[in-house]
């Protein structure tokens, strides 16, 4: 059933909704040593600086909430690009922007300039720019074209990235676990920048998704209703670059997940580009968080990227919009 109006927005946004908290609450308390969430709740309200209250506290708590700005800004990266090309298959991952922000971190840690976390961001910001201009530059004409110049792009700078880590083994070894991506460790990390970067790119994407939505429908129909094209197209150039650069700078490159979400949304959006931001800025940290709880669990021994996990459900995804789309505009 197709949705069209608000009130059945609004009504799978609600279980949407209690998603989110269900998916939060098992951040916090699933992992390799499962805590109550009666335990939870008293981490909170009857701190006792028990080994649950300070893996509840300092560890999952922080991974978790970083986990949600990440979702959200990959899914709503995603959303942008997808509407902005009319492309079903375009996600940052398949264009290469991540592994642009990512070679460009690598780059950065072996000069020696990628030492604090404003540094960081910088390199990824600039790595995500430079493979966003270079991506649309080669496949702008045809949407199956600009996905192989991504994937093509993303193979490159991955090959260049690890034999990198291979020549300089010391510099970057500490840096393999974030370099397939993931979220381990982020508690232990600077966050406030990159999510502040983050936080200003999710509001700035809300605001572009008006206009965007009347871009829908052609330019000139655009300009007609007062719509500016230019400077849209270039706002939200700009930022899927921050969401993406940021995201990058603090989990490393995370593919797939700004495919998937989209695609969920749209169903749900009933051809309204705010509603799909909206959507997509709610199912994106339930995927991220739900895939890293996975994640815990998968090895007994240990834990695996985030990711992997994401990548092996965004496989069969980006298998059926191929398949369904091909060539196809949105």
């Amino acid at each position: 059933m197709r949705i069209t109006t608000t009130t059945e927005r609004l009504l799978v946004l609600v279980p949407a909704i209690g998603l989110l908290i269900v998916a939060v609450v098992a951040g916090i308390s699933v992992g390799a040593r499962t805590v109550p969430p009666g335990e939870v709740w008293r981490a909170f309200t009857d701190y006792a600086g028990t080994d649950d209250h300070l893996i509840v506290r300092d560890i999952r708590l922080p991974r978790t909430l970083t986990g949600l700005a990440i979702g959200a800004a990959l899914g709503m990266a995603g959303a942008l690009v997808q509407t902005l090309t009319r492309n079903p298959l375009a996600e940052p991952g398949l264009l290469g922007v991540t592994a642009g922000a990512g070679f460009a971190i690598n780059l950065g840690m072996v000069a020696g300039v990628a030492g604090t976390a404003a540094a960081r961001l910088g390199l990824a910001l600039a790595g995500c720019a430079a493979a966003a201009v270079l991506v649309f530059a080669i496949g702008r004409t045809a949407p199956l074209r600009l996905v192989l110049a991504g994937v093509a792009l993303s193979a490159v700078l991955s090959g260049l990235s690890l034999g990198m880590r291979l020549v300089w083994p010391d510099v970057l070894d500490g840096y393999r676990f974030w370099s397939v991506g993931a979220l381990a460790g982020v508690e232990q990390t600077s966050r406030a920048l990159p999510v502040i970067v983050l936080a200003v790119a999710l509001a700035g994407a809300l605001l572009v998704a008006r206009p965007l939505g009347v871009m829908m429908l052609g330019d000139e129909a655009a300009r007609a209703l007062g719509a500016h094209v230019i400077r849209t197209r270039v706002a939200v150039l700009v930022i899927v670059t921050l969401l993406a650069g940021a995201a990058t700078a603090v989990a490393g490159p995370i593919a797939f997940a700004g495919l998937m979400v989209p695609h969920l949304a749209r169903r749900f959006a009933g051809g309204s580009v705010p509603w799909l931001a909206g959507f997509s800025l709610l199912f994106g940290p339930v995927l991220l968080v739900a895939a890293d709880v996975l994640a815990r669990l998968l090895l007994p021994t240990g834990e695996v990227p985030v990711a992997i996990v994401t990548a092996f459900l965004g496989a069969p995804v980006l298998i059926w919009a191929v398949r369904r789309y091909g060539a196809r505009s949105l």
